[in-house]
């Protein structure tokens, strides 16, 4: 099974190299590493290309659009996903690989996230990402993706790829995904599955609460259509 793994990024040149350090770094080295360069002023992309990635530009400014355009040039059997800033564990793809072999009705998998620079105390057992994970299933009935860890059958991307929400400000474009997923097939969260990732939303108020608030209203909107 070929595992391509897709970097949506934009100024990510502090970040990027770590990223990429840990893909290369895997027990089950990834079949590609495609990083999409979302309009950077910065390094990203020199870095990127450098390190030996596949080096993608998306103009059209926005994760979700950097996304598709990472999931369209993959030609793995099984697309994972991380962000820029963060750094995924060893077994990775392995455990991500392993999942899919294992389980052939599963089309979408996530995993869970420690916040680095925020003390352990504060994000006991993950709570942070495990309990939007609880409560997305509650209510959708499946459970949510998080973009920093993810995976989904090339396959059901084919499928999905021209239903899934390209406004950044609507949706939570991983959560859209694994609603649209959801629709074809199995989705499971392992949160075993730990990366560790930036606390930018967690650190930032503003931003918090517009991400909180743009997340329970695009929930309880696919909650009402289903």
């Amino acid at each position: 099974m070929k595992i391509s793994v897709v970097i949506p990024a934009y100024n990510e040149e502090s970040l990027i190299e770590n990223c990429l350090k840990s893909i290369k770094d895997q027990e089950e080295k990834p079949y590609e590493i495609i990083v999409v360069d979302n309009n950077s002023t910065d390094k990203t992309a020199e870095l990127a290309k450098n390190s030996g990635a596949i080096l993608l530009k998306e103009t059209k400014q926005g994760i979700t659009h950097a996304r598709n355009t990472g999931f369209n040039a993959a030609t793995g059997d099984v697309i994972a996903r991380t962000d820029a800033d963060t750094r995924v564990p060893k077994d990775w793809t392995k455990r991500i690989r392993k999942a899919f072999e294992d389980d052939p009705k599963l089309l979408g998998f996530s995993g869970s996230a420690h916040f680095y620079e925020i003390p352990d105390l504060l994000q006991f057992n993950n709570w942070p990402i495990t309990g939007s994970s609880k409560f997305v299933h509650t209510l959708l009935k499946h459970e949510g993706m998080f973009g920093f860890n993810m995976a989904l059958k090339r396959s059901v991307w084919d499928l999905i790829k021209d239903e899934v929400c390209l406004d950044d400000k609507m949706v939570h474009e991983d959560t859209d995904l694994a609603y649209h997923i959801s629709k074809h097939g199995k989705v499971r969260f392992d949160k075993t599955l730990i990366v560790n990732t930036a606390p930018r939303q967690i650190k930032n108020v503003a931003k918090s609460a517009e991400y909180i608030h743009r997340g329970i209203k695009m929930i309880f909107h696919n909650h009402e259509k289903n």
